[in-house]
């Protein structure tokens, strides 16, 4: 089964070199970086912190992406130890630096869809698709970089997802009277 999915991802990464262009491949730089240790998303919480009646949204990100960090980063990564495409390419080959860290599942993916998971439930439809759109062009950099490849990403898509759902469940049983369930 195993061999399956690495030829299927093998596949899609030699599919996703054909498009492959300069202005491109700077757009997805800049996609990539932004959710380089979560970097956009931090940002995107500061609104919610500043704003007493965002506030406890803005808590609920922060403890989604702490659990997908530990779950993903801490604990994932360093059980399955999966070796990233990159590590396979030519240094002429490259479009980023080669990261240090194994590849299953993306931590880039996994913090992004944990911010989907809290906005699908505690926000509104303006607010929750930009976080959406947002994550999903971060998850597509990672694979078109050749960092990650598409299971990485559906893997961190799936544990951010469950990260961010499960993280409002703690809320809703920690503070059930001050946490109204739309906010935004």
């Amino acid at each position: 089964m195993f061999g399956k999915l690495q030829r299927i991802d093998d596949r899609v990464l030699e599919r996703i070199i054909r498009i492959h262009r300069p202005a491109l491949n700077k757009i997805m730089i800049l996609f990539s970086n932004a959710g380089t240790f979560g970097t956009i998303w931090w940002l995107i919480c500061l609104p919610f912190l500043f704003n007493q009646k965002w506030r406890m949204t803005g808590i609920n990100f922060i403890l989604a992406l702490s659990i997908a960090h530990l779950m993903g980063q801490i604990i994932l990564k360093n059980i399955v130890k999966r070796v990233r495409p990159c590590h396979k390419l030519d240094d002429d080959d490259l479009i980023v630096d080669r990261p240090r860290y194994y590849s299953f599942p993306s931590g880039h993916t996994a913090a992004s869809f944990a911010m989907v998971g809290v906005a699908l439930i505690r926000c509104r439809m303006i607010t929750f698709l930009p976080i959406l759109v947002l994550a999903a062009l971060i998850s597509f950099s990672r694979i078109y970089l050749r960092v990650h490849y598409l299971t990485d990403v559906i893997a961190g898509a799936l544990l951010g997802t469950a990260c961010g759902i499960c993280s409002v469940a703690l809320f809703n049983a920690a503070f059930p009277a001050l946490f109204p369930s739309i906010i935004m």
